[in-house]
């Protein structure tokens, strides 16, 4: 267990280091800022080359909506759900703790201000997106997402592929809800730079851990249905 604990907190790290670090450092550099578009790739690319390097220690989760859509898929046990889950939101306090030392090194730097690449809705929605309109995207990106990796992770055949598939699931969920709430579809990311935004994201933050996690709870009930039951 302190392995597959120790593969999710690096995997998280990376994740909310790497994505929303692209974020914080390089999507509005003044004229080679990388945009939407390279934000959504860097947090494919995270997932992807993660899973690839630790992914077959832990399974690869990185996300408590993940694990909470594996448990509800019938294909990750209850009693290692809290573990998993603490393991990945200290990683991902770890990384907006690192990425803020490094963002503080800029002048002129202000997390309230900027808002530190966390999650919103309202007038924190990069786009000014209302809450119904979070709660919706939120809840049907992340049971599609968590369909997605339990579906490629239960067939043996898939192994080899499989982070691709989940690294460019999230790569399209990015480009896809950016501009509503700067896309969280991960409890533990949300949680990494909400912390250190230290203001409203704090507020609201319940939503970018309630939506994802009934919406990891629905992806993974619809993907038990779709499994093929064994024949008698």
């Amino acid at each position: 267990m302190f392995r597959r604990m120790l593969a999710e907190s690096i995997g998280t790290f990376w994740l909310v280091f790497g994505g929303c670090g692209s974020a914080v450092l390089a999507a509005a550099f003044p004229q080679l800022g990388i945009g939407f578009a390279g934000v959504a790739l860097a947090f494919g690319l995270t997932v992807l080359t993660m899973a690839y390097a630790v992914g077959h220690i832990s399974g690869g989760h990185f996300n408590p909506a993940v694990t909470l859509g594996q448990w509800a898929g019938g294909l990750f046990p209850a009693k290692d759900i809290a573990p998993y889950m603490g393991a990945q939101v200290f990683g991902g306090m770890v990384a907006g703790g690192v990425l803020f030392v490094i963002a503080s090194g800029a002048p002129g730097f202000d997390p309230s201000a900027s808002g530190f690449a966390a999650n919103g809705y309202g007038s924190h929605s990069p786009g000014g997106y209302s809450l119904a309109a979070a709660v919706a995207i939120e809840l049907v990106l992340t049971a599609f997402f968590v369909v997605i990796i339990n579906g490629v992770v239960s067939r043996p055949a898939l192994t080899a592929v499989a982070p691709i598939a989940i690294g460019l699931a999230l790569t399209l969920i990015h480009l896809i809800s950016i501009p509503v709430t700067n896309t969280s579809v991960n409890p533990a990311r949300s949680t990494g730079v909400a912390v250190f935004q230290g203001g409203w994201a704090i507020d609201q933050l319940w939503v970018f851990w309630l939506v994802p996690l009934i919406g990891g709870v629905i992806g993974g009930l619809v993907s038990r249905a779709l499994r093929p039951q064994p024949e008698n």
